[in-house]
C-alpha cells in the first residue's frame, strides 16, 4: 500500500522541502525547454528568465488552482524556422506577439461561450487517447535524448541512461518520508554522477562564464506575411493545452476546467507567449514534465512550480549556474523523460477507466482505434507553412469525429440508441 501523503495544489510547504521540490521541477523541464532557444541560435538565458516569468504569471492569472509549469513549446519550430530562414528573428517574435494576442481573444471566447462544447467534440473515448498521445509521441525523444537511437549506441551513455532511470523508477517505489517526494531530482542527481564518472560531463564552458551576467532583450519587429506564417499554430497550441489541462485535473483530482476556468488557464498560457515575443524569448507552454513529476510524487502546491520559477529567473541571471545546469548531459534527460512522458501515457488510459467507456459499442472503438492510429502513425497533414502530426493530428481528427457522431445522434441515425 502507498501511504505518501499528496500535497494538494493550494497547501504550503516548508521551505526544507520547498527548494528540492522546486529544483526537481526546474531539472524536469530544462532539458526540452533549452533546446528551443539552441535551435533558434539564441541564448538559453533569456529563455530560463521568460519561464519564470510566464510560470508566475500563470499562477496569478489562474488564481494558484492550477499547478503548471511554463516552457519553451515545441510546436513553433517549424513555421517559425521559415520565418527566420526568410525574415529574420525580429519578425519571428512578431509572430509570437500575434499568435498570444489571438490566443487572448480566444480564451476571452471560451469565457462566453464556456466549456461544455469540449464534451461534445472530445468525450472520454477520443479524450483519454488524444491524452496518451501527449506522452507517447515524445518517447522517441526520451530514446534520442539518451543516445538510445545512435547509429552506434555509446556503452557510457547506455549506464548513465540506466542509473537515471533506475533510480527514479526504484526511487518511487522504495523511497520514503522525505525521499519519496523527490525521486526525480535524486535521479537527476545519480545520473549526473554517474555521468561525471564516465567522462561525458565537460566544464570547460562553465569555467569560462561569467559569475553573472544579464540575459539578451530583443524586440520584435512585425510583417504580415511573417505573422500568417506563425498564426496557424494557435491551433495546435490550443489542443495541446485542453490537454494539458485534463490530464493535470485527473491527476490533481480537480475539474480545472472549471475552476479556475479554461479561459483563466487558456489566457495565462497566452499572454506568456505574447510576453516572450516582446522581450525577445521564444514561446512558453504548460510543459509535459511537470506535469508527469506530480504524478509520481503526489505534489501538486503552485508554491513549489511557482519556486522552481523563481529559481529559473535566478539562474537566467547567474552566468556560471545557468552554464553549469546546461551540461547536464542527453543521458540524463532522456532516463527521467522515459518515466515521465509514460506517466502522462498512462493518464489517458486513467481518463478511459475513469469514464468507464464501454468498448461494446462501436462509436468508441471506431473512435480511439483512429485517434491512436493518426497520432502515431507518422503521417502528417499540412496546411500552408503548418503541419499537423502526432498529438494535434489526432486531436483534429478525434474533435471531427465527435461531431459527426453527436449530429448523427441528433438526427437519430445511430444503432447503438435502439
Amino acid at each position: 500500500m502507498d501511504n505518501r501523503r499528496i500535497i494538494q495544489v493550494e497547501e504550503k510547504v516548508p521551505f526544507n522541502l520547498l527548494v528540492p521540490l522546486s529544483l526537481q521541477h526546474m531539472f524536469a523541464m530544462f532539458g526540452a525547454s533549452v533546446l528551443v532557444p539552441s535551435i533558434f541560435h539564441i541564448s538559453p538565458a533569456i529563455v530560463l528568465f521568460m519561464n519564470g516569468i510566464g510560470t508566475l504569471l500563470f499562477i496569478f492569472v489562474t488564481k494558484g488552482k492550477a499547478p503548471a509549469y511554463l516552457g519553451s513549446s515545441f510546436a513553433f519550430l517549424a513555421p517559425a524556422g521559415v520565418v527566420i530562414a526568410n525574415f529574420g528573428y525580429e519578425y519571428a517574435l512578431g509572430g509570437f506577439v500575434a499568435v498570444g494576442f489571438c490566443g487572448c481573444i480566444l480564451a476571452y471566447i471560451v469565457y462566453k461561450f464556456g466549456t461544455d462544447w469540449i464534451d461534445v467534440v472530445l468525450p472520454p473515448a477520443a479524450m483519454g487517447p488524444v491524452v496518451a498521445l501527449i506522452g507517447l509521441e515524445l518517447s522517441g525523444s526520451a530514446a534520442s535524448n539518451a543516445g538510445l537511437l545512435d547509429p552506434v549506441i555509446n556503452p557510457k551513455n547506455v549506464i548513465v541512461f540506466l542509473v537515471t532511470l533506475g533510480t527514479a523508477v526504484f526511487g518511487s517505489i522504495l523511497f520514503r518520508k522525505f525521499l519519496s517526494v523527490i525521486p526525480i531530482l535524486i535521479a537527476v542527481v545519480a545520473g549526473y554522477v554517474a555521468a561525471v564518472a564516465c567522462g561525458i560531463v565537460d566544464f570547460s564552458q562553465v569555467a569560462a562564464a561569467p559569475i553573472f551576467a544579464l540575459p539578451n532583450f530583443t524586440t520584435p519587429k512585425f510583417n504580415l506575411n511573417a505573422i500568417m506564417m506563425i498564426l496557424p499554430v494557435l491551433l495546435v497550441i490550443t489542443s495541446e493545452h485542453i490537454g494539458h489541462q485534463v490530464v493535470t485535473s485527473k491527476i490533481v483530482g480537480r475539474d480545472l476546467l472549471k475552476d479556475p476556468g479554461l479561459h483563466r488557464s487558456l489566457f495565462g498560457d497566452n499572454f506568456s507567449t505574447m510576453i516572450s515575443g516582446l522581450i525577445g524569448s521564444v514561446p512558453t507552454t504548460t510543459y509535459g514534465e511537470n506535469i508527469g513529476v506530480m504524478a509520481v510524487t503526489r505534489v501538486y502546491s503552485v508554491r513549489v512550480i511557482g519556486g522552481a520559477a523563481v529559481l529559473s529567473i535566478a539562474c537566467s541571471f547567474i552566468g556560471k549556474l545557468s552554464t553549469l545546469i546546461q551540461t547536464i548531459p542527453g543521458p540524463v534527460i532522456g532516463g527521467i523523460s522515459f518515466l515521465l512522458y509514460g506517466m502522462i501515457g498512462t493518464s489517458g488510459l486513467r481518463i478511459l477507466v475513469d469514464a468507464q467507456v464501454d468498448y461494446s459499442k462501436n462509436r468508441n472503438q471506431a473512435l480511439t482505434s483512429v485517434i491512436f492510429v493518426a497520432g502515431l502513425s507518422g503521417i502528417a497533414l499540412k496546411i500552408g507553412s503548418i503541419q499537423l502530426t502526432g498529438m494535434v493530428l489526432a486531436c483534429v481528427v478525434g474533435m471531427v469525429m465527435s461531431l459527426v457522431i453527436y449530429l448523427l445522434d441528433r438526427a437519430h441515425l445511430t444503432n447503438d440508441q435502439d
